[in-house]
């Protein structure tokens, strides 16, 4: 069913406009880039402020800005300590991990896991990044894909071939470069927008913010203050949990943000966009509850307003379109358009820099330049792009966005992030060790995720803490069996003041 009564001309202008404008950003940056490292790295050239913003802008995406919204509209604001997680998440990347990269001279984090645990490792791990990156690649076209559709009318399948045809095409034009420019006009509008709407709500609520808090106080919104632990709905300890895996992963070892800190010249600048997005996602968090929470509230003091059929991840775009101004509205559902663009050019470019640093330089037989190396880097992401919007078709059949994102984090990404920990703090983990603790997660979450109840937001987590302790025993047991060697101390914690060898990709 689609509600599009009140998008009209001057929306749709504004939409193309927008779009038109992404586009043109990757045409203008088009051949420029030299060499891989242009195309990868943006030459290493990039202000850390801008690499702060992207880095919000590509992971807080569509799936956060109608996903999050709509939780908090359906549930309760336990969202609101992701913020906060995240401050304390920051500094703890900051010394575990980024002057390994930056030693290192890493354009992958999965250079590093080759050289902690060996080859065979960092293969697997780099093909399960590409698995999860697939799979929330997925969920962020469907997400404004959705929006489009519902308020508009289209035909949802139109909406995510158009979405990921246009991010492909700017990608492939400009890579990193285009990526990080687009991502800062994408933050702005973001961010403006998110803004927007929760003044809106704020203002239109008989009552303001006031009588938004006593009606989530009266209809049982806010229990996140109990500190509970219930498996089976989200509460304040499930989200803290949950929030601090998922940032050690998507801030820690993910090749989005990983690629992006290493487009900056020095570590100072690296810890410089940590904490930056860091005090960013916990004011954006705090607009994110504020919307839910109007957005419950303005439909409980307007049921009428309300059409059947619209319930979590369609009620943002709806109250867009409905109760907000003619213009005003296609603004803001550019913000959305924005949100999901820049997680989409950020996926793809990142797959494609994998697969060509950590599965085509290592293996292939014959010396390739440079390039070649980047013409064949523009064609993976044209083909990943095409690639994703099939993924997207598939998300729309999972309820929920920010389930189905919850879904291929829990079997593909918690046990790597489990890795990247086990590899940096101990030495007696190796890489048979952790293959029979992500077997176990990966089963365990695939049985919790189809046959419990148990709520989504511990896919993650579960995935992670069953892979960090059964690897971290199975390699205490099988590592004297087989005669395994011990890491060196160079690529773990205790070895910091030694000097890594550089990557065989950074020579």
């Amino acid at each position: 069913m689609s509600y599009a009564g009140g998008f009209s001309t001057l929306n749709y202008v504004i939409v193309f406009v927008y779009l038109g404008a992404m586009f043109a950003i990757g045409l203008s940056l088009a051949g420029k880039q030299r060499n891989t490292k242009d195309y990868f790295l943006a030459g290493q050239r990039m202000p850390w402020i801008v690499v702060a913003m992207s880095m919000f802008a590509s992971l807080w995406s569509a799936i956060s800005y109608i996903g999050g919204p709509g939780l908090v509209y359906a549930e309760n604001i336990s969202l609101i300590v992701g913020g906060s997680v995240g401050l304390m998440v920051a500094p703890l990347l900051i010394f575990l991990y980024y002057p390994l990269y930056r030693k290192l001279n890493v354009t992958t984090s999965y250079e590093y896991i080759r050289a902690r645990y060996g080859a065979a490792a960092r293969y697997v791990v780099s093909g399960l990044f590409l698995l999860a990156r697939l799979g929330w690649l997925g969920t962020v076209i469907y997400a404004p894909a959705l929006a489009l559709a519902v308020v508009t009318g289209i035909n949802i399948w139109v909406a995510i071939i158009l979405m990921g045809l246009l991010a492909t095409t700017y990608t492939v034009l400009g890579g990193l470069s285009a990526v990080l420019w687009t991502d800062v006009a994408q933050f702005v509008i973001l961010v403006g927008g998110a803004i927007w709407i929760a003044v809106t709500l704020l203002v239109g609520v008989p009552g303001g913010f006031s009588n938004i808090w006593s009606i989530a106080e009266a209809t049982n919104h806010l229990p996140a203050f109990n500190w509970r632990f219930n498996l089976y709905e989200m509460t304040l300890a499930s989200a803290v949990i949950m929030y601090f895996v998922s940032f050690m992963g998507d801030w820690g070892i993910d090749q989005v943000s990983v690629q992006r800190l290493m487009a900056i010249k020095d570590f100072k600048g690296m810890a410089r966009a940590a904490i930056t997005n860091s005090f960013i996602l916990m004011f954006n968090e705090a607009i994110l509850i504020m919307t839910g929470l109007g957005l419950f509230a303005y439909y409980y003091s307007f049921p009428e307003r309300l059409t059947e059929g619209i319930e979590q991840d369609k009620v943002l775009p709806y109250y867009v379109i409905q109760a907000l101004p003619n213009g005003v509205s296609g603004l803001l559902i550019t913000a959305i358009f924005a949100a999901a663009m820049s997680s989409m050019d950020s996926g793809i470019n990142s797959m494609a820099t994998v697969i060509v640093n950590d599965f085509v330089r290592p293996l292939r037989r014959k010396v390739a330049t440079d390039v070649q190396d980047l013409r064949l880097a523009r064609i993976l992401t044209l083909v990943l792009g095409t690639f994703a919007v099939g993924v997207a078709c598939y998300v729309s059949t999972i309820e929920g966005v920010l389930k189905a994102s919850a879904t291929f984090a829990g079997l593909f990404t918690g046990p790597v992030i489990a890795m990247f920990l086990l590899g940096v703090i101990t030495r007696r983990t190796n890489f048979v060790g952790w293959v029979v603790g992500a077997v176990v997660g990966v089963l365990v979450v695939f049985w919790v995720q189809n046959f419990t109840g148990i709520h989504f937001y511990y896919y993650l987590p579960f995935s992670f803490g069953i892979t960090l302790v059964v690897g971290y025993l199975a390699s205490s047991l099988l590592g004297p069996l087989f005669r395994l060697p011990l890491a060196e101390n160079q690529y773990t914690l205790w070895g910091r003041r030694a000097k890594p060898t550089p990557t065989e990709n950074s020579k």
